[in-house]
């Protein structure tokens, strides 16, 4: 009896503990539903939902003239998802009929596999209900336009399984040209050049908008959650192609006969500071050359460029005139005050002028008149580079500007030595376009501008920001000083220095060659020294003399032990070359041709319209050409380096296309496809459009052609 009594009450104790436990779990569930449910379904929610970036359209680069020199262009990745409902209901009929078609449109498209590959590919996939097969990547809008043309394809994402996903690429239509000034943006790497500078303005502020998960990976937008994205600003730039073309070629064509280490040239407008064209070329390991590294940013000691800085500041100083006699003596070298310094050439004769020895570059000439100056008072030259801005950094809209460094001086022997070796380039490490910045206010009478490269911001063709023209200062030295100064720069390329390099010029130019031992690393990280035969060849100056439209410089390292190694030799060349081509091609402005009637260069031309239609009369004439239009539409056919370039045209059809250069029936075509009214006056090629390239289009919008 005892034992029943016992086993009972152990049941009875067990139910009551279920009980009590099934209460409790009750319980819980009603405090979860009931006070806990609204925290659980947000969580719920939240495993389903996410916000989902939207990009923004990074902005352009154009430049001067409307050309776009940056731009972003849309790629495609496609990929199936071979479980989609509609590819697999009633047993994958719809797959199993369009298959064969399927992969011969494929396969005809991209020309990378056979029909059967891509039909066994397609076959696989359905197989192994692959849910993310990759079918191809990067291709472009036009071949993304044939694809959804394609059977199954057209049927849509639901029904055929096919992804795209839109990936955008940054692309430079003219290569490598200006390719360091302008930069790369790239993704998961530091921006480079104006991409890097402007980078807040060209990326714009991404969007975002909420969406909810699916079955299968498929998502769908909450309505009135988007936020949409700010796309990217445009940057108009100074740079002008054409320009660019000719400085660049110039630059390599020195570059390559002289087998140099690496070269810089700038060309700016002399009334305002605007940067026309920036070219920068480095020999690589494999003896090519490559926009590498932005030179013209780059701080080295100048050589002989910087005497004209010395001239400046001993004719303000008044204790010399341009007459003034100076022996240099006939061995090549003399004692300057505290040391000796070498000529790279001897002098013509032993006594000569102050303007003899600046148009033939005397370093001991140059270095006695700085000492009879200024040994006194040697940190009075210091203060003379400073009111010429060579101390500091330009402050051009680039990222990367080489500081210069300049010895301190002190009225003692090591303080005169640095004086001395200063006023002749040496001792001394400024920028290329530091010294353009000073060779441009000589031309400028005096004024010193700001270069800049950036001359305007735009949003959707509208003008947000416009950059002025800024004066460094108003007056580097007096009028009778910069008179001087441009009459002794004259002389070198009449009879100094540079005068092998103008001879025969229809125009004058203004300049200086300098010529600079070279110590430091080559292009290629090996250690040089002075004893290595390195030089740095530059030639700096302006032109037309009378008129001075634009200030150049070109400053070339050589190899070691180079046949000619001279700024008169290896720099100036490239200078002349580019003048002549920008002198020509505004002959019918220019008043100051030296007695003889200057034609246009019939070797100059540039022509636009369709690719097919360039390409046809190129083949029929049998005339050389360098193809890089790809398969675009619209194509450029110019002058290039040694060769006849014919260049892709881009065309947006949100934007205003350049057809500068089209035929009207091209220009006709193209305008009234993106339902512009247009109205055309004269014959021959547009020569002006009434629209500037690049501004934002509204439907049927009217526009002028002006044909020459």
């Amino acid at each position: 009896m005892e034992v029943r009594k016992d086993i009972l009450w152990r049941v009875y104790l067990c139910f009551i503990g279920m009980v009590i436990i099934c209460l409790c779990i009750l319980g819980k569930a009603v405090y979860i539903q009931r006070v806990q449910g609204s925290y659980w379904r947000k969580l719920s929610d939240s495993l389903h939902e996410k916000f989902v970036k939207l990009p923004a359209d990074r902005g352009t680069i154009y430049g001067s003239d409307g050309n776009m020199l940056s731009s972003s262009v849309p790629y495609f990745n496609i990929y199936i998802d071979f479980g989609a409902d509609g590819l697999r209901e009633k047993n994958g009929k719809r797959f199993k009929e369009n298959v064969d078609s399927l992969s011969y449109c494929l396969a005809n498209l991209f020309k990378d596999q056979s029909v059967a590959a891509y039909k066994k590919e397609l076959l696989q996939g359905y197989k192994d209900v692959d849910r993310y097969l990759e079918l191809q990547s990067n291709i472009s809008f036009d071949q993304y336009k044939a694809l959804r043309s394609f059977p199954l394809v057209r049927l849509g994402r639901n029904k055929s399984g096919f992804i795209t996903q839109v990936v955008s690429k940054r692309l430079n239509p003219f290569g490598l040209l200006a390719n360091r000034t302008i930069g790369l943006a790239r993704e998961n790497a530091q921006n480079v050049g104006l991409e890097r500078t402007y980078d807040t303005l060209l990326k714009g502020e991404d969007g975002k908008h909420l969406v909810r998960y699916m079955a299968a990976g498929a998502y769908i937008p909450v309505e009135g959650t988007e936020i949409e994205p700010e796309n990217g600003k445009d940057i108009i730039t100074t740079l002008d192609v054409n320009i660019q073309d000719i400085a660049e070629n110039a630059l390599l064509k020195s570059m390559v006969e002289n087998e140099a280490d690496h070269g810089t040239c700038i060309v700016m407008e002399v009334a305002t500071g605007k940067i026309k064209a920036i070219a920068n070329l480095g020999r690589q390991h494999d003896g090519n050359y490559s926009e590498d590294y932005n030179y013209a940013l780059n701080a080295t000691e100048p050589g002989s460029t910087i005497k004209l800085a010395t001239l400046l500041s001993v004719l303000s100083e008044g204790k010399i005139t341009l007459n003034d006699m100076v022996e240099v003596g006939s061995a090549g070298h003399d004692w300057v005050g505290v040391r000796n310094v070498n000529d790279a050439e001897r002098a013509p004769k032993p006594v000569m002028s102050v303007k003899e020895c600046f148009m033939h570059s005397s370093n001991v000439g140059m270095s006695k008149i700085a000492y009879k100056t200024f040994a006194e008072q040697p940190d009075k030259y210091l203060s003379y580079l400073h009111k010429y801005h060579l101390d500091a950094k330009t402050g051009i809209d680039l990222m990367g500007e080489g500081r210069p460094v300049l010895l301190k001086v002190k009225r003692n022997s090591e303080g005169l030595n640095a004086m001395v070796t200063m006023s002749f380039g040496y001792a001394i490490q400024i920028t290329p376009l530091q010294t353009l910045s000073l060779y441009n206010a000589i031309a400028n009478n005096g004024k010193m501008m700001r270069p800049y490269l950036v001359d305007r911001v735009q949003n959707f063709g509208q003008t947000v920001k416009l950059v002025e023209p800024h004066v460094m200062e108003e007056k580097v030295a007096d009028p009778n000083v910069i008179k001087a100064a441009q009459e002794c720069m004259l002389a070198v390329t009449t009879d100094g220095t540079g005068k092998k390099a103008f001879k025969g010029a229809l125009y004058n130019v203004a300049g200086k060659t300098g010529t600079a031992h070279v110590a430091g690393r080559d292009n290629n990280g090996n250690k040089i020294g002075y004893h290595d035969g390195v030089y740095q060849a530059s030639f700096a100056g302006y032109f037309p003399f009378d008129k001075p439209q634009y200030s150049c410089i070109v400053v070339i390292k050589t190899k070691p032990h180079p046949k000619f190694h001279m700024g008169g030799e290896v720099s100036a060349p490239v200078f002349r070359e580019i003048a002549d081509k920008l002198f020509a091609q505004n002959a019918t402005h220019n008043s100051n041709i030296n007695s003889v009637n200057l034609k246009r260069d019939s070797a100059q031309f540039y022509y636009a319209g369709s690719s097919n239609d360039i390409k046809k009369v190129m083949q029929t004439l049998q005339l050389d050409y360098t193809d890089s239009s790809a398969k675009n539409s619209y194509a450029r056919l110019y002058t290039g380096y040694n060769s006849t370039v014919l260049n892709k045209e881009i065309v947006n059809k949100q934007v205003m296309p350049d057809v500068k250069g089209m035929g009207l029936k091209d220009a006709l075509y193209l305008l009234e496809n993106m339902n512009m009214k247009v109205a055309a006056r004269g014959k021959g090629k547009v020569k002006m459009q009434s629209i500037e390239p690049g501004t934002a289009l509204n439907k049927n919008q009217n526009i002028k052609l002006e044909l020459n």
